[in-house]
């Protein structure tokens, strides 16, 4: 009897867990640690981070890679995100930096017909951090998500302080080669639940009027930020009620997100979809 007890208060958290969520399951992934991804000409472009190559992957919305492609000119030191822009070009973004240690953080650009090799290297800096490693206390220096918009890309820190509270710094970078200072635009809140609101992937809409970020638990949704002021614009906080170390999304079309999480154990290594439509709907 006490065994059948067990099992329904563990089938009753599961249901409160998931069943409210908005995301569909579409996909169980082929690789483990998915920590970029970019729908771009028509196709889903994938990255892994530290753990793989210098390599990235198409896959189909199936789950099922039908291209891998070794990037020359290039190195896998903690690739966190990828983004394109309005040409079809690829960026890889190398600045994962959990240690808050690095002083070479890199975004690749890969042309749209030739992404087998870098055509150029960004690189830059966080004119803020002046120690390597600072004070755990101010750890604010790592990042694993970022869009690229009107000739810049913006930046979105994930904190890794002690005493965690939630706050992100939106920086930018220009889009064009040589070594640059981010630029500090200003920082939002997320929420003090490191798991749940650490920020760990962005994206822009096609169409140039909403971007997203993702953490484990929840999507914030940014609008009316005029000509990139993404750290003063509206945001919408979504709770997704559903809990998993999501690291990648992307907007498929104005309407329809492509999330990724990884594999933890026996769970992850899932593509989702939802709809922008829906999460609108959905109480924050």
């Amino acid at each position: 009897m006490k065994s059948i007890y067990i099992a329904l208060a563990a089938l009753v958290l599961m249901s409160c867990t998931t069943s409210d969520t908005p995301l569909k399951v579409i996909a169980n992934l082929p690789l483990k640690e998915v920590s970029g991804m970019e729908y771009v000409n028509n196709s889903l472009w994938v990255l892994q981070d530290s753990g793989d190559e210098n390599r990235i992957y198409n896959i189909t919305e199936a789950g099922k890679i039908t291209k891998e492609v070794m990037v020359a000119n290039a190195k896998n030191v903690d690739w966190e995100d990828m983004t394109a822009d309005k040409q079809g070009n690829i960026y890889i973004g190398d600045f994962g930096n959990n240690n808050n240690v690095r002083q070479d953080l890199t975004i690749y650009k890969l042309e749209a017909n030739s992404l087998d090799k870098v055509a150029y290297k960004i690189t830059f800096n966080y004119p803020e951090q002046t120690e390597f490693p600072p004070k755990k206390s101010n750890w604010v220096f790592d990042c694993e998500s970022f869009f690229e918009h009107n000739g810049n890309f913006y930046l979105f820190t994930k904190n890794r302080s002690k005493g965690f509270d939630g706050t992100v710094g939106v920086y930018s970078v220009p889009n064009k080669p040589g070594n640059h200072a981010a630029k500090l635009l200003g920082n939002i809140a997320t929420c003090n639940n490191h798991r749940k609101c650490a920020i760990t992937s962005a994206d822009i809409s096609p169409d140039g009027t909403k971007a997203v970020l993702l953490s484990g638990g929840k999507i914030w949704m940014l609008t009316n930020f005029g000509a990139g002021a993404f750290a003063d614009c509206d945001i919408k906080e979504i709770d997704l009620n559903h809990v998993s170390q999501k690291e990648a999304i992307c907007f498929k079309d104005n309407d329809n997100l492509l999330i990724a999480d990884e594999k933890k154990g026996n769970e992850g290594k899932k593509l989702y979809t939802v709809k922008i439509s829906d999460l609108l709907k959905t109480k924050g």
